[in-house]
């Protein structure tokens, strides 16, 4: 009896164990994810503070987005992916689609879409149409922003257990928010390079 006892409690703290493991990863994802999301909104905040309408309006050739137009596809692109994130959570989970260690696969999509020396052709639902003021589409990026944040500090099912397919191909939700929140910081640096051009109005 004593040794059975013995047993129980080793496979309970075993279950403990393991649990609280689980629970602190969980916790080290939620704040990574807010941790890149804060950066990235930040980035964009800088890069157009204090911005004229001359500035905001400029394109740099005919086939380039000005800064405004750079802007309305961020916000456009923040609700598109949160959309596929929320419906991606709806399916059941699905743990044994789990990667062992994500953690490379994390730093390669946020790698991946901050690179432009590829360049992709928006699809239509994220093409700039000038549908919103500058303030407006201020408001509006930061009110899909917030859905994005208070659904990672909310989130309670295991995010790593959603494999989720999308543009990018299958990733977990965690990897999902990574994508959407370092697709801020790839035309935040567009924006950046039309501040840069030449012909870029001083006001």
């Amino acid at each position: 009896m004593k040794t059975l006892k013995n047993v129980l409690l080793v496979c309970l703290v075993a279950l403990a164990v393991a649990a609280s493991a689980h629970a602190q990863t969980a916790q080290a994802d939620r704040e990574a994810m807010l941790a890149h999301l804060q950066k990235t909104k930040k980035g964009l905040e800088d890069a157009t503070k204090g911005l004229s309408p001359a500035q905001w309006n400029f394109k740099p050739a005919p086939d380039r987005w000005s800064i405004a137009e750079a802007y309305e596809h961020i916000t456009l692109g923040e609700g598109l992916l949160f959309g596929l994130v929320q419906q991606g959570m709806t399916a059941p989970a699905a743990p044994e689609k789990k990667a062992a260690a994500p953690a490379e696969k994390d730093a390669q999509i946020q790698k991946m879409i901050v690179d432009r020396s590829q360049k992709f052709q928006a699809p239509d639902p994220v093409q700039p149409t000038g549908r919103w003021t500058i303030d407006e589409m201020r408001n509006e990026f930061a009110a899909r922003r917030a859905k994005s944040v208070d659904f990672v500090k909310s989130a309670t099912q295991d995010l790593r257990a959603h494999v989720i397919t999308g543009p990018a191909g299958e990733l977990d939700a965690v990897q999902w928010i990574y994508f959407l929140s370092g697709h801020v910081e790839r035309h935040t640096a567009q924006i950046l390079e039309v501040k840069a051009d030449p012909n870029f109005p001083k006001k």
